[in-house]
């Protein structure tokens, strides 16, 4: 029997989870072994998981019943929800609260909960700068984390509170890559100005948070922020036109123009870069390069991931 402490992650099949899972079981040296918590153990992911070692588990972080057992005689966990798979506020926070119920019962050691700022601490619903959601919320995918927060320690759970930062796959996945505009230029599309936005490569999470479980009891009760770069939307398209041989501009445009556009929650994502802009140096200051790149000594740079990934980039 091995004597190294399990980690039990949450959302094992997705971009965070999926991460960690693949960093545990690819250092031999941390003293951790994974516990890949699925909804199904028989996706490609899940099995592409199981065939590096990890210990795979079926549960659903909305059946209390079925996260205790998955929990029980881990070490610890790393705690995540997927706001865009049900575009809940409520759902998160409830999700937040049988991980956080399961932890306790389980009497699990160290938790890491990746989380985000409660936007409304700096926009309150009485600001009418950018526009309330569902009556009750900013910034819909943050407010509802950042609340979750308090869940933790109300259950009196040993957290280290995560926030991340923007992925980069969002230029992939996301819709946000370069387009062509009516001329045939590409360009990318952001409501930031000059200001710089914190992003990281989704792999590099994982990463950063078996840092976190290295360091013991070190980050317990403390809120660690990670980014691979600040980078304005102009460095971001000179690193594009670089690496992709090809042109690509910044095209910088109102959070209410950005609002406006034909894509679901369209309004949310315009708040949130709203945020990162109006309060950048507060975000970006949260997130230090140095302790990120101390936490994950091989954390990518933009230009590095963009390099590796640049043939997944989707040029409209």
């Amino acid at each position: 029997m091995s004597n190294k402490k399990t980690i039990a992650v949450v959302g094992a099949t997705g971009a965070q989870g999926g991460g960690l899972v693949r960093a545990i079981m690819n250092d031999a040296s941390s003293g951790f072994t994974a516990r890949a918590i699925t909804r199904n153990a028989n996706s490609d992911k899940a099995k592409g998981l199981a065939k590096l070692g990890a210990e795979v588990i079926v549960a659903d972080i909305e059946n209390l019943e079925s996260l205790k057992k998955a929990f029980q005689g881990a070490y610890g966990a790393y705690c995540v929800t997927n706001f865009w798979e049900h575009f809940s506020p409520e759902k998160e926070i409830a999700q937040a609260t049988a991980m956080a119920t399961a932890a306790k019962d389980a009497g699990l050691q160290h938790v890491i909960w990746s989380t985000l700022e409660d936007t409304r601490k700096w926009v309150p619903l009485s600001d009418n700068r950018m526009p309330t959601l569902m009556g009750k919320y900013k910034v819909l995918h943050m407010d509802a984390k950042g609340e979750a927060d308090e869940v933790f320690r109300e259950h009196g759970v040993p957290t280290t509170f995560l926030l991340t930062s923007f992925y980069w796959e969002n230029l992939i996945y996301f819709g946000m890559g370069p387009k062509k505009g009516p001329d045939g230029t590409l360009a990318i599309t952001f409501p930031m100005g000059d200001k710089q936005l914190s992003g990281i490569a989704a792999e590099d999470i994982g990463k950063c948070a078996l840092g976190i479980f290295k360091k013991g009891r070190e980050y317990i009760g403390k809120t660690v922020g990670i980014a691979g770069e600040h980078l304005t939307c102009t460095q971001m398209a000179a690193t594009l036109t670089r690496v992709l041989n090809q042109e690509v501009h910044y095209n910088d445009v109102l959070p209410e123009v950005y609002r406006s556009f034909d894509f679901p929650h369209a309004d949310d994502i315009g708040n949130m870069f709203q945020f990162f802009r109006d309060f950048a140096p507060y975000f970006c200051g949260a997130r230090s390069i140095n302790v990120t790149r101390g936490l994950n000594p091989s954390l990518q740079s933009f230009e590095g991931w963009l390099a590796q990934h640049k043939s997944q980039i989707p040029l409209e």
